[in-house]
């Protein structure tokens, strides 16, 4: 009875050690798990300090309202959608990718969009597609567009004033036109596209260059009935000169 007792001891300490042996050298030979399918709703892909620097996500966990992103709070007003966000070293959101498309009453709307961000502040390059129908008619439009945005903006001064504004646009429109003006010059807020390459909802395709202020300067583009043109516009958005003139 002894004799098998220390052999069972024996028998069961080697086969543990055997198994940790195998167990470590499995893992050391490839620490990374291999799966060949993988259902999930979010990955959030972060630093061994634990700054989030990615997050791939379905609609109902994109973050927004007080959701907080490594200690910052994320846009609230901004709509759930599936997609990604990216995040710089400071932990500051700076673009992402999102996309949707669903039937409508009486058609159908669709979007993706890819952007990229100004520091701490809103997007600078954005590829956007957009696709609506209405019945018989149906609007498609796919841009790179270039955007200028204000030195001072940060993304929580960014929010902070849009409640404000929003609250104001309620009870003063002229009050929060003018405050939006004093923040616009303050750099605070503001922005306007200074670049387009693609193709506009009126089924233009080209290049669109605009002025500081948004308003159209100069536009080289094919027109829906395959017409090259070559227009020039003053301050008031006016063409004043086009290529070829024709009469």
């Amino acid at each position: 009875m002894k004799r098998e007792l220390v052999f069972l001891r024996t028998f069961a300490i080697a086969t543990a050690i055997g198994t940790v042996v195998l167990v470590n050298s499995a893992f050391k030979k490839n620490d990374n798990q291999r799966f060949s399918e993988i259902d999930v709703e979010r990955i959030n892909i972060i630093e061994n300090d634990g700054t989030v620097k990615m997050i791939i996500t379905n609609v109902d966990k994109f973050p927004n309202g007080t959701t907080k992103i490594n200690g910052r709070n994320t846009n609230e007003t901004r709509k759930k959608r599936s997609g990604m966000l990216f995040f710089n070293e400071d932990g500051i959101e700076c673009g992402g990718f999102i996309y949707d498309g669903e039937k409508k009453e009486n058609g159908h709307s669709s979007g993706l969009s890819l952007t990229y961000d100004q520091y701490n502040g809103d997007q600078v390059m954005q590829l956007l597609t957009q696709d609506y129908q209405e019945g018989d008619k149906r609007h498609v439009s796919s841009s790179l567009v270039f955007n200028d945005r204000p030195s001072k903006e940060t993304q929580e001064r960014n929010a902070e004033i849009s409640k404000e504004l929003a609250a104001l646009r309620k009870e003063d429109p002229k009050l929060m036109q003018q405050k939006y003006k004093e923040y616009e010059e303050q750099g605070l807020i503001g922005g306007a596209p200074r670049v387009m390459l693609g193709k506009t909802r009126s089924q233009n395709n080209g290049l669109f260059l605009f002025d500081d202020k948004g308003m159209p300067k100069a536009m080289f583009y094919v027109d829906k009935n395959n017409t090259a043109k070559l227009d020039f516009y003053d301050d008031k958005g006016e063409v004043i000169a086009s290529f070829p003139n024709i009469k």
